[in-house]
């Protein structure tokens, strides 16, 4: 293919100064590549961009000898996007590319436009052959363009300016940090700990033992158990 419709960023073009050229703008690839190839076997070179925005922009650059435009495409919308190259260009040659399903939006916005025609896709050879005379046909009045501020008006409005955002209040000062205890001074001999002494645990049960054998005895003499008082005589008598 001649033209550079391939590989767009969003907007190029191989534009020869004798060839005829149309502008694209239908935002589906494969609509783009088939419209590319009909126009360029007509012998015109095709200018292929995604945009409505940047639609605008090269009709007023490259001033084509027609524009296929669709209505759902990115940027700009496809109606609003005729009106404003009507606007710049009142003999601008205009052509809305459209589904089955959006024919009737498409009916409208050309009215709207003043397109000369609509063609639905796909878009076959023998289709743009019948609709060509439609295409290159006389250029009808844009009564859309008395309502184009209307049909966006924010278009020239300029939003307002945010407030100013409110100074951030002071923090408060960090209370202060609570003295860090002094640690009792660790050393070698604190870590290293004496083994506990076995004397003092025998002497603990020792005790205990006899103990609970006195225990033991007084309660075997008073029960009658075990008669003790002629050890007890004994033992006085042993007494110094």
């Amino acid at each position: 293919m001649t033209g550079l419709f391939m590989n767009h960023p969003l907007c190029q073009s191989n534009v020869d100064e004798v060839n005829q050229t149309v502008l694209i703008v239908v935002g589906n690839p494969m609509t783009e590549t088939s419209l590319a190839g009909h126009f360029e076997r007509r012998g015109w070179v095709p200018i292929v961009c995604d945009d409505g925005d940047k639609a605008v922009d090269e009709y007023v650059e490259k001033k084509p000898d027609l524009v296929l435009m669709a209505l759902d495409i990115s940027g700009l919308d496809g109606h609003i996007a005729a009106l404003e190259i009507r606007e710049t260009d009142f003999n601008a040659r205009i052509v809305f590319v459209t589904t089955r399903t959006g024919k009737a939006l498409a009916e409208d916005a050309a009215y709207s436009a003043g397109a000369t025609a609509i063609l639905t896709t796909p878009i076959t050879t023998a289709d743009l052959d019948e609709a060509w005379a439609d295409l290159m046909g006389e250029i009808p009045g844009a009564p859309g363009l008395a309502d184009l501020d209307e049909l966006y008006p924010e278009m020239d409005e300029v939003a307002p300016p945010l407030p100013a955002m409110p100074p951030l209040p002071a923090m408060p000062p960090l209370p202060a940090m609570p003295p860090i205890p002094i640690l009792p001074e660790t050393t070698v001999e604190n870590l290293v700990q004496s083994p506990p002494k076995r004397k003092r645990r025998w002497l603990k049960r020792a005790f205990v033992l006899i103990v609970l054998g006195l225990i033991a005895v007084g309660a075997a003499h008073y029960t009658g158990v075990m008669d003790f008082s002629e050890y007890l005589q004994q033992l006085e008598d042993m007494a110094p």
